[in-house]
C-alpha cells in the first residue's frame, strides 16, 4: 500500500513530531532506583525521556543505518534544558516512578 502525498510531505518536515507507542516493561529493580535517583538528581529528565534516549543510543551504536534512529539518538544528547518555568518538580517525578502509588 502507497503512502499519501500528506504521509510523503510530513516524512519530510524534520520538526513534525513523530507518532509514538506506549510500551509497557518489566526491569530489574536495581536499574529502575538508578532510574529513579538519576531523574531525581536530573529534574528536566522523565523516564520517558530516559528511556527513549536508552534505547536511540543502543540501536544507534549497535550499526542501525534508519535515520530515524540517528536523529533520535543525537536529539536525546543535544536536547534543549528546558528553563525553570518549564522544569517539572523532581517531587512530581519521583511519584510517578514510585512503585507503591
Amino acid at each position: 500500500m502507497g503512502r499519501t502525498d500528506d504521509q510523503r510531505r510530513m516524512s519530510q518536515i524534520p520538526d513534525h513530531a513523530p507518532r509514538t507507542v506506549s510500551i509497557e516493561n518489566q526491569m530489574p529493580e536495581d536499574l529502575f532506583e538508578a532510574m529513579r535517583e538519576f531523574i531525581r538528581v536530573h529534574p528536566q529528565w522523565d523516564q520517558y525521556r530516559l528511556m527513549q534516549a536508552a534505547l536511540a543510543g543502543f540501536l544507534f551504536q549497535h550499526a542501525s543505518h534508519d535515520r530515524a534512529v540517528a536523529r533520535h539518538y543525537l536529539d536525546g544528547l543535544f536536547r534543549r534544558e528546558p528553563a525553570p518555568a518549564e522544569q517539572t518538580p523532581s517531587r512530581v517525578v519521583s511519584d510517578r516512578l514510585d512503585p507503591s502509588s
